[in-house]
């Protein structure tokens, strides 16, 4: 099963920047689609950025412009940019891989979450 522990939360004035690290364990990182998400006080889980193995990315509307996702396939590494940070970005965020080698062999697998307060 795939570790991953996320890095670069904490607390940040509204405008300001973070970024976010995410380190899987293993030997296949750059076959995982990534992906950032989070989770707010009260709401539900939801997703922020993807990058596909490929290097495709996609961004939730509320994000586009101001977040970016890459990743460093030499060093497991999936990173979140997050600039222009407001309080609606407070909240904790979690890292996740997946993949599907066969219909019976998947990964899904998530960090435990870094909190990122946005907060003057």
């Amino acid at each position: 099963q795939v570790q991953l522990v996320e890095s670069g939360g904490g607390l940040v004035q509204p405008g300001g920047s973070l970024r976010l690290s995410c380190a899987a364990s293993g030997r296949f990182f750059s076959s995982y689609a990534m992906g950032w998400y989070r989770q707010a006080p009260g709401k539900q889980r939801e997703s922020v950025a993807t990058i596909t193995r490929g290097g495709r990315t996609n961004y939730a509307d509320s994000v586009k412009g101001r977040f970016t996702i890459s990743r460093d396939n030499a060093k497991n590494t999936v990173y979140l940019q997050m600039n222009s940070l407001q309080p609606d970005d407070t909240a904790v965020y979690y890292c996740n891989a997946k993949v599907s080698w066969s219909p019976t062999n998947t990964l899904d697998a998530w960090g435990q979450g870094t909190l990122v307060t946005v907060s003057s």
